[in-house]
C-alpha cells in the first residue's frame, strides 16, 4: 500500500514563500510518477508539477508556476517537495501530493487520472 501524507501548508503574503512536504512509503527505484496537484474552491484539480521518481528526465510544470516554483525529491527519506516563490492570491488551494505507475511511454504527465495514490491535502492560502 502507498502511503502519502503532506505538510507545510499555511498563510503568506503575496510575494511570499512556502516549502511543502510528502513523506511516502515509496522506495523511489520503483518506477513511479511523483506529482503535485492543487485545488482551489469550485475549482477542478489542477497539476501542479511531475516528475519521474529516479529523478531523470525533466520536472513538467504548470505554466501558472514555472518560475516560481520548484520540485524537489529526497531519495534517501522517499519524500518529496514543493518549494513554492512570490505566491500570489490565485495560489490559494489545497495541495495535494500524488503517486502514479509510470505508464509504458514514460512520460510523467499532469492528468490527474493517471495517478493512484493521494495524500490527504494541506492548504495555502495567500493573501493580497
Amino acid at each position: 500500500q502507498v502511503l502519502l501524507a503532506e505538510s507545510g501548508g499555511g498563510s503568506v503574503q503575496a510575494g511570499g514563500s512556502l516549502r511543502l512536504s510528502c513523506s511516502s512509503s515509496i522506495d523511489f527505484v520503483n518506477p513511479f510518477c511523483l506529482a503535485w496537484f492543487r485545488q482551489a474552491p469550485e475549482s477542478e484539480r489542477e497539476g501542479v508539477a511531475a516528475v519521474r521518481s529516479s529523478g531523470h528526465g525533466a520536472v513538467v510544470f504548470a505554466d501558472s508556476v514555472k518560475g516560481r516554483f520548484d520540485f524537489v525529491l529526497d531519495n534517501a527519506k522517499g519524500a518529496l517537495y514543493l518549494e513554492m516563490d512570490l505566491l500570489q492570491p490565485e495560489d490559494t488551494a489545497v495541495y495535494y501530493c500524488a503517486a502514479g505507475l509510470r505508464p509504458a511511454s514514460g512520460l510523467c504527465t499532469l492528468d490527474p487520472p493517471r495517478y493512484q495514490y493521494w495524500g490527504q491535502g494541506t492548504q495555502v492560502t495567500v493573501s493580497s
